[in-house]
């Protein structure tokens, strides 16, 4: 399984762009978002989903997902989960409206949200709420995807709270919160906060 490419952008546009890594060009099919993200940039790093499908449509059957951050690229594998949402609704999804609007809507059960998506009808936009509420409130990707980036000091932060007996959730809460009020803590400065919080 490829987990990322990073490379050259040799080709861009709103839809797919083609990714040079080691002579090789990669067409990744992408969102808006993920456009809007790397838009400017002539090389980048895509975390990528590899679909298997047997179409006439698509002579080789595979087809390359690329997503800006990990949590975008977590929401798209937890909406094509969903029965009767397919690779083409999700990306429309999650072009159509950001991942925290969706991730917001699928948490307060907000079916007009959903509805407001090209082709989501009633019934897949209940499906969906169904389906996800419960497992969205079980990720640990939720505050990633409503703005905090992936953080490698928050990353190291937790491993230091979970060793001195924290448990996850409560250590990550007051991570986010300290990140939130200064996003510069060092790591040793980040568990001194969160150790004031908890």
């Amino acid at each position: 399984m490829i987990e990322y490419l990073q490379g050259k952008l040799t080709e861009k546009n709103p839809a797919y762009v083609v990714l040079d890594n080691a002579g090789i060009g990669y067409l990744l099919n992408i969102s808006l978002h993920t456009f809007s993200t790397i838009k400017d940039a002539e090389t980048a790093k895509l975390f990528t989903h590899l679909s298997f499908r047997i179409e006439a449509t698509t002579p080789t059957g595979y087809t390359l997902y690329g997503f800006a951050s990990q949590g975008e690229r977590q929401l798209f594998r937890l909406l094509i989960s969903v029965s009767g949402v397919g690779n083409s609704t999700a990306m429309l999804m999650l072009s159509s409206l950001s991942a925290d609007k969706i991730f917001a809507a699928i948490q307060n059960g907000e079916l007009s949200v959903l509805r407001s998506v090209k082709g989501i009808g009633n019934k897949t936009a209940q499906r969906i709420i169904i389906d996800l509420q419960d497992k969205l409130g079980k990720e640990s990707f939720g505050p990633e995807i409503l703005g905090i980036a992936h953080n490698t000091r928050k990353d190291e932060a937790l491993i230091g709270l979970s060793t001195l007996g924290f448990g996850k959730a409560m250590a990550e809460k007051a991570l986010d919160k300290s990140l939130k009020q200064n996003p510069d803590l060092t790591v040793e400065q980040l568990i001194r906060e969160a150790l004031r919080i908890l």
